[in-house]
């Protein structure tokens, strides 16, 4: 029996109030499923192809079974993951207009396998449009593939922070790396930082690129769709104030009819804390696809987020719209 204090040095909690994991000897295990679901959607859905002859985006995850978990032992870390993938997407052929919709299966993605040889399986509703599916047969596969590529990538880095733990030796080697750094560095703003997600929308308006972008940045418009009271300075820099001071945020970049993006926050969400919103209006006969690109949304706020833009934005938006169009 070793003598009180003299222990193997694995198992002895040294300098740490909580006792975790010393040395990352002890097996630890994390569940990464809900994450990964998260994740995936974040990676895959608003992938945009195009060519040509036509342009293709995916647009929902469909379905998503599996699980996916890391392990840790003597400080290396074990991946397992598994899962049976299927995205929906749509199409539209630039010289005819016609639109299309289909799917893609991804059967088996899994760590006995490289991302590369993964099966991506596309198919396409019965009709004309081979030119799209071939389109996400080429292009479309090579996309999906770099993007479960970024999922595993953030599994290994992102998901797996915390997991091991800096022994003494390397804690210290850390902390005079920091002492040297900050000599010449000037420290961070301290600030807590939270889960976000990434939120990509699409949705289809009976408008010109010209009419939906004034319905962002017109006073007089906002105020119509947003039925509240409104403060907008539609300029780089300028500040904007929507439902009742319920959203505010700041323009960062406005080109006209294109693009738009956006510091965004709602009041709900913890303080001095922003996501960067990016709309891009795409002309499609007849019709603007509006593109919404939301990063740094709080994990804890995506549906709300979901809902705002949806119900108070793009439904208000088309009641708008259908009303001008009848008073025209």
């Amino acid at each position: 029996m070793a003598k009180w204090g003299q222990g193997d040095p694995r198992w002895i909690v040294e300098e740490r109030e909580d006792g975790t994991n010393v040395n990352n000897w002890h097996w630890t295990e994390r569940d990464a499923t809900s994450w990964s679901k998260g994740k995936l959607r974040e990676s895959l859905v608003g992938i945009v192809v195009e060519n040509e002859a036509g342009r293709c985006q995916i647009s929902d995850l469909k379905q998503v079974e599996g699980e996916a978990s890391c392990s840790s032992r003597k400080g290396k870390l074990i991946f397992f993951y598994e899962w049976n993938i299927k995205l929906t997407w749509k199409g539209i052929i630039k010289e005819s207009g016609a639109k299309h919709k289909g799917l893609i299966e991804i059967p088996n993605l899994s760590e006995e396998n490289e991302v590369e040889d993964t099966e991506v399986n596309v198919s396409k509703k019965k009709g004309d449009g081979d030119v799209l599916k071939d389109l996400m047969k080429t292009a479309g596969t090579a996309k999906v593939r770099e993007a479960l590529g970024e999922y595993l990538k953030a599994l290994k880095t992102e998901f797996t922070m915390g997991m091991i733990l800096p022994t003494k030796a390397t804690a210290t080697q850390e902390l005079t790396i920091k002492r040297k750094l900050s000599e010449n560095t000037l420290q961070a703003p301290l600030g807590v930082r939270i889960p976000t997600v990434v939120l990509r929308m699409t949705e289809l308006f009976d408008a010109g690129v010209e009419r939906l972008y004034s319905i962002f940045t017109v006073k007089e418009l906002v105020q119509q769709f947003s039925k509240s009271p409104a403060i907008l300075e539609a300029e780089k820099g300028g500040k904007f104030q929507m439902f009742d001071g319920n959203v505010t945020g700041e323009y960062i970049e406005l080109l006209t009819n294109e693009k738009i993006v956006m510091k965004w926050r709602c009041r709900s969400w913890p303080e001095e804390h922003y996501a960067t919103v990016v709309l891009n209006f795409v002309p499609t006969p007849g019709q603007t696809e509006l593109q919404l690109d939301c990063k740094g949304v709080p994990v804890c706020k995506e549906e709300n987020m979901k809902f705002c833009w949806q119900k108070q934005h793009f439904e208000e938006i088309k009641g708008l719209l259908q009303l001008t169009t009848l008073n025209g």
